[in-house]
């Protein structure tokens, strides 16, 4: 069996057989078993061996993981490090939470994470919205197999596929000295799911209101010696958004190969197609006594469709000197139709807004990487260079106008003869980004863990206004570092530290997908955080803490609700606690809450100093915990969770004038082993069917979504 360029699953191999004495040295030093260990050797070079047991590594830093407590990530140093020795908050959701869930979108993949808010705009499913640590990362913190998928411009983006990852990783505070631009709470990292060593295949069949849903995800090896491997991920769903006149219809196509000559060498290629059409959300008037379900939109005039193309790689080889180089390369293509007609008030005679963008986004990103590992004696070290770059090239083609008034009370709708758009902007954004990074992590001693890095960035985004013959070409620069230092307290217990700057430029007229009013300055940010990490050995289970103090500057906040302006400076200092457990095959809990404490520090002139920023609660808190009961015989297992999510009051604008209430959702799941290759499985969200608001600014409020429950048969072999 061939490497896959990864660190390979618990593996257990009996040998019994003649053979040469090269083969033997190889083969047991792959699986790092100690060569002292050797029986002699014949003379002539063959020798009958006893049953031996091989025991490899028990883990993956990309997946796939065996329960719901990941012990290793890429993604906290882009190199493979136990998350108990990074100087650094870092949270994994496995693929085994993101099935216990049924999560449908990358946001409900992360709402059950410490220091994450998700769903800020409830029923607008145009993007997945994160709050990372207080601080905005939907436009610049999404990453995908450790390259950036930003939105450079305003609209053009798709949402990724819950069922193509085998984990989501969220790398907590500034996080620019590896990644580059980024705002200072955070970044999420979605991990594809790639081919395997071993065969493996599922088909399954999800049924709700107005919702069906099918897939499949099959691979394995192709050949007896393992060197090429595949896997095929599908879905295809119709289904709409729980209200009128929405859609959530998805086509979901990914196919993946790896090859890998030998035990150091691996090549993966990664494609994908990823359609989707959806809807977006008008909200309700703020103050008025309206079923949230109302729409006040034009259902024909409604849409926010995607088209998504990937082709992209995973290359990796390790020198026989320490030396490993890995590139990671993708090419992605999206094609955006959106159409909407909102702005209803409770004046039946005044006009509301209609808006479309017909969007086509390009982006080529690259990541090369040297790592350098020696050991000497009680000291070990990883010294890693790299450089990456990431071209984006958006052409949107805006139009804006007015459609007739509504009563909101009685919505009759008007069609598309009461629209009346006209074009607005069309722009072409052209944006090139290069970083150049280096860290150093030395381990003394197996206690003490530094980790000190620093990064260049330089941006150049030139933007096109082919309507009016103008534009903008404007360039930023940075350089970012971080230092870090884990103590291990005992080989289970450890204590960190660790100081970080973030990098986050405004360079075209847009900022967080507004346009901004004045001058253009780079955001700069700034962290210090301190925590403990424990990850006991008698059973499986991390728990984390966390204490940040986060800061940064020229921020931008809404003037109108398309119009922002760099306000000044920012805190957020905080308290992070974790803990993910997986007990005796039965019990698998989550727990997460955290504090924010948020403050506009300067304001220029709105006089907002000292309020808390829009969008910030002060605490959010949830908790997982479910249990299996096991089959005896006719009866299969019985696997049966539950959920609470809880969001802290906060305000809808930086004046502090519009308070939105806390609100507590309730999830629950029960799953049944009907067989040993067929699974029954129940999923509810928003259980008792809550009505909340999750932000209101500029006098419409917007609403979480409400109950669904969805049913799947899955079966596997």
């Amino acid at each position: 069996m061939r490497s896959t360029g990864i660190a390979p699953q618990k593996k257990s191999l009996k040998v019994r057989a003649s053979v040469s004495h090269t083969a033997l040295l190889a083969g047991l030093a792959g699986f790092g078993l100690p060569l002292l260990t050797l029986p002699a050797l014949a003379e002539d070079g063959v020798t009958d061996l006893p049953t031996i047991v091989v025991t490899g590594k028990t883990s993956r830093p990309v997946g796939p993981d065996d329960s719901i407590v990941a012990k290793e990530t890429l993604t906290g140093t882009k190199t493979d490090t136990p998350i108990i020795d990074i100087p650094s908050a870092v949270s994994v959701v496995t693929v085994k939470e993101l099935e216990k869930r049924k999560v449908t979108d990358l946001q409900e993949a992360v709402s059950y994470t410490a220091g994450v808010l998700t769903d800020e705009f409830g029923s607008d499913d145009r993007y997945d919205y994160f709050r990372i640590r207080g601080f905005d990362s939907t436009t610049l913190g999404t990453y995908r197999d450790g390259l950036n998928a930003r939105i450079p411009a305003w609209y053009t983006a798709a949402r990724v596929e819950p069922y193509g990852l085998e984990r989501v990783e969220v790398l907590k505070g500034s996080t620019s000295s590896l990644f580059g631009l980024n705002s200072p709470g955070g970044l999420i990292n979605a991990i594809t799911k790639r081919p395997q060593d071993t065969p493996h295949a599922e088909v399954y069949t999800t049924l709700g209101d107005h919702h069906v849903e099918t897939g499949t995800d099959f691979g394995g090896p192709i050949d007896p010696d393992g060197v090429f491997s595949y896997r095929v991920t599908a879905k295809w769903q119709n289904a709409d958004l729980g209200r009128d006149y929405s859609n959530d219809n998805r086509v979901y196509v990914a196919p993946a190969l790896t090859i890998s000559p030998d035990a150091s060498t691996s090549f993966t290629l990664l494609t994908d197609y990823n359609k989707r059409k959806t809807s977006p959300a008008t909200g309700i008037p703020q103050g008025v006594n309206l079923d949230i379900g109302t729409f006040l939109g034009e259902p024909d005039y409604n849409k926010f469709n995607t088209t998504q193309k990937d082709i992209g790689y995973l290359f990796s080889h390790e020198f026989d000197n320490g030396l490993t180089f890995r590139q990671t390369a993708r090419y992605s293509h999206v094609d955006l139709d959106y159409q909407q007609v909102y702005g209803a008030t409770t004046d039946a005679s005044a006009d509301r807004s209609a808006f479309a963008v017909k969007g086509k986004a390009d982006r080529f990103a690259i990541d090369n990487q040297l790592e350098y590992d020696y050991s000497s004696g009680i000291h070990e070290t990883k010294t890693l260079i790299g450089t990456d770059f990431a071209y984006d090239d958006t052409a949107e083609d805006i139009d804006f106008g007015t459609a007739k008034g509504i009563d909101i009370y009685n919505p009759s709708y008007c069609g598309l003869s009461c629209i009346n758009a006209s074009p607005w902007i069309y722009w072409r954004v052209k944006q090139a980004a290069l970083g150049v990074y280096a860290q150093e992590q030395w381990t003394i001693d197996d206690r003490w863990m530094i980790t000190a890095g620093g990064r260049y960035d330089y941006v150049n985004t030139k933007a096109d206004y082919l309507l009016t013959g103008t534009s903008d070409n404007n360039t930023a620069e940075a350089f970012t570092k971080r230092i870090g230092l884990s103590y291990k307290i005992t080989p289970e217990l450890a204590a960190y530290a660790n100081y970080s700057t973030s990098f986050q430029p405004l360079v075209t007229p847009t900022a967080n997908g507004y346009s901004v009013g004045g001058s253009l300055k780079s955001q700069q940010g700034e962290q210090y955080e301190i925590g403990m990490k424990y990850k006991p050995d008698s059973f499986d289970a991390l728990f984390t803490m966390a204490l940040f103090d986060l800061t940064q500057t020229n921020v931008p906040a809404n003037v109108t609700p398309v119009l922002q302006r760099q306000i000044g400076k920012v805190g957020v200092r905080g308290v992070e606690l974790e803990a993910k457990m997986a007990l005796d095959d039965r019990w698998n809990a989550t727990l997460a809450y955290s504090y924010w404490d948020g403050k506009i520090k300067e304001d220029g002139t709105s006089g907002n100093a000292g309020n808390r920023p829009e969008r910030v609660p002060d605490h959010i808190a949830s908790a997982w915990l479910d249990y299996t009961i096991p089959g005896n015989g006719q009866r299969g297992d019985l696997n049966i969770g539950g959920g609470v999510r809880y969001i802290g009051s906060s305000f809808g604008d930086a004046a502090n004038t519009v308070k939105v209430g806390g609100y507590t959702v309730f999830d629950a799941a029960v799953t049944y082993k009907a067989t040993e290759h067929v699974t029954l499985a129940l999923n509810a969200k928003n259980l008792f069917d809550r009505e909340y608001a999750t932000t209101c600014y500029f006098g419409t409020c917007y609403y979480g979504d409400r109950r669904t429950v969805l049913g799947t048969v899955k079966v596997s072999w």
